[in-house]
């Protein structure tokens, strides 16, 4: 007997989709990513549905300028205005499946244009710094966390700075505190001294419904900074020390900080919408 396939009404249409593991080189670890690719861009409230039913962290869109793309990154509940770890998976899908004779990739979005460096081993992002200041975080986060940190600082994100790779490990803020605050589009980036590598860290995002972030390349815009001039180098090697994990190779440049990392797909096909 023939199988019978389903017929698509007209007015659907088909897109490709790609689910990659960034800062990773195996699958299931890294930062899990959906990347979508486009002709043009459908409407907001489309791709924010888009988003939230891929259930990861970030979904990418981009769509092919005369020179580049123009790239958006979706969260399940917002649009953010920057985002690492997916434009890192965005990069290995041009790379892998799209062009693999590219070496540099020009992203134009709304924070700026994003330039991604391809090589055999690595992708390097070429980020905005973001320079951290002394701040004084809300008694909420503090409460979540129940440790006193050693500095606070901010820039879209708060960063708390402990003294031990153990205390970060370890750490088990109350979800049910820390969700009393709104953050959007940052987050809370806890960090101390590594044993293995220069910087560990982790990241919560309040009222989000992924609590933790796996890997956080858009924080490392002011972790790299903080740590270049505390440890008084320029190239760094961290770890986002989540239950997946990850491992980024760091560089402060000033204005920009360059992070890389490797990428590897997980799943590939297409969404009807």
């Amino acid at each position: 007997m023939e199988p019978v396939y389903q017929k698509l009404p007209e007015q659907i249409s088909r897109y490709p989709i790609y689910q990659v593991d960034a800062f990773s080189d195996k699958v299931f670890g890294g930062n899990p990513a959906a990347v979508v690719l486009l002709e043009r861009w459908l409407p907001d409230d489309v791709m924010q549905r888009i988003a939230l039913e891929n259930n990861v962290a970030e979904t990418a869109f981009f769509i092919p300028l005369e020179q580049g793309y123009h790239i958006r990154w979706f969260t399940p509940e917002i649009e953010q205005d920057l985002c690492g770890h997916a434009t890192l998976a965005a990069a290995h899908v041009i790379s892998m499946h799209l062009d693999p004779t590219i070496t540099q990739i020009r992203f134009q979005s709304n924070s700026g244009e994003l330039t991604v460096r391809v090589t055999d081993e690595l992708l390097t992002l070429d980020f905005p710094a973001r320079i951290p200041v002394p701040s004084q975080a809300p008694a909420v986060i503090l409460d979540a966390f129940g440790i006193e940190p050693s500095e606070v600082l901010k820039a879209r994100d708060y960063l708390l700075v402990f003294e031990r790779e153990a205390v970060i490990q370890e750490m088990q803020p109350k979800r049910e505190i820390l969700d009393q605050i709104r953050l959007d589009p940052g987050g809370v980036c806890v960090t101390a001294p590594g044993e293995r590598v220069d910087f560990v860290s982790r990241f919560f995002t309040p009222q989000a419904s992924i609590f933790e972030d796996p890997v956080t390349g858009s924080a490392h815009c002011s972790l790299i900074p903080y740590w270049s001039k505390r440890l008084g180098r320029e190239k760094l090697v961290a770890l986002q020390l989540s239950a997946r994990g990850g491992k980024l190779y760091c560089q402060n440049a000033g204005e920009r900080v360059l992070i890389s990392g490797r990428a590897v797909t997980y799943l590939e096909g297409e969404i009807r919408v």
